[in-house]
């Protein structure tokens, strides 16, 4: 249960202090455990920051202005512009501001409850109503449980719908409960604003809690106050041969199919998936692609 809170600006929440280290993510996991390297740019959040609890009748530019104190932003929330809508619909918006060192001091002004950071605003008939500021650290988006243990591709699922709150150690620890043997796990980021997409990558050490956990097809990820049924399956990679010909039937292109069921999981170019799939039993297999690339997208904003 929410405690009550006092608004004032003081500063009641001290900023993380020390060195900041992040793993790099890659477009794919590699088989080496992911390069550990201090920040040069000494960036420890995500530009992008969500803020929950709203009131109902407060508007674009009312949040703007509550928030603009801590630097230039925009804000923004899903279907934003298709609905042409004033009002976050569900009571919740998104923070984009300009410079990384605006969400350290949107930080320090927050009041901490347990774990939760608040924030109070105001709109035309709620006054200092406290909502939550949820800012994502950087260093939260790859967890290595196991480094003594080679990053095997083939033996990497994706991970569709992970709630955005959920870091990468509550997703290793998740699905090694589960299925054991997790010795990687990631967050897909934007690869501007460094903010969650909304789906993961879990390498396994073994073959048998890999094929478990494609096996389920579905998983109840729960932790804290997400609880969420969320699609597993294998992570497709976009430079292997066929496995059948090694190139050979292609003109050495990648192979464009990869099988997902069990008896099959092989990559295969287009002559050798027709041939091994026209025989009895493999018929009705579907091929499986890869998940949308990370390309850089610009963004058509103007900060306030």
């Amino acid at each position: 249960m929410f405690k009550a809170l006092v608004c004032d600006q003081t500063d009641l929440m001290e900023g993380p202090t020390g060195q900041i280290i992040n793993v790099h993510q890659t477009s794919s996991p590699t088989r080496n455990p992911p390069h550990i390297q201090v920040l040069e740019s000494g960036e420890r959040f995500s530009r992008k920051v969500f803020v929950g609890g709203l009131p109902p009748d407060i508007d674009e530019d009312e949040i703007t202005a509550s928030f603009r104190r801590f630097g230039p932003l925009v804000v923004d929330w899903p279907h934003k512009a298709e609905s042409k809508s004033y009002f976050p619909p569900k009571g919740y918006a998104f923070l984009l501001f300009q410079d990384e060192s605006s969400v350290q001091l949107l930080i320090d002004a927050c009041i901490q409850d347990e774990d939760k950071l608040y924030l109070c605003v105001s709109s035309p008939t709620v006054k200092d109503k406290p909502v939550q500021i949820r800012p994502w650290r950087l260093s939260d988006v790859d967890f290595v449980l196991d480094a003594s243990m080679p990053l095997d591709p083939r033996k990497t699922v994706f991970v569709g719908g992970v709630p955005r709150p959920l870091k990468a150690v509550e997703l290793a620890m998740i699905m090694d409960r589960l299925y054991g043997g997790v010795c990687y796990a990631g967050i897909d980021t934007d690869p501007d604003l460094k903010y969650p997409k909304g789906a993961g990558r879990v390498a396994f050490s073994n073959q048998q809690s890999y094929i478990a956990a494609i096996s389920a097809r579905f998983v109840q990820l729960q932790h804290g106050d997400i609880d969420k049924r969320v699609e597993v399956k294998p992570y497709v990679l976009d430079d292997q041969m066929c496995d059948e010909c090694q190139g050979q039937r292609c003109g050495g292109k990648f192979a464009p199919f990869f099988c997902a069921t069990v008896t099959c999981l092989q990559y295969y170019c287009e002559h050798c998936w027709t041939t091994i799939h026209s025989r009895p039993g493999r018929e009705f297999h579907k091929p499986l692609g890869k998940e949308g690339t990370d390309r850089p997208r610009t963004l058509p904003f103007r900060w306030c």
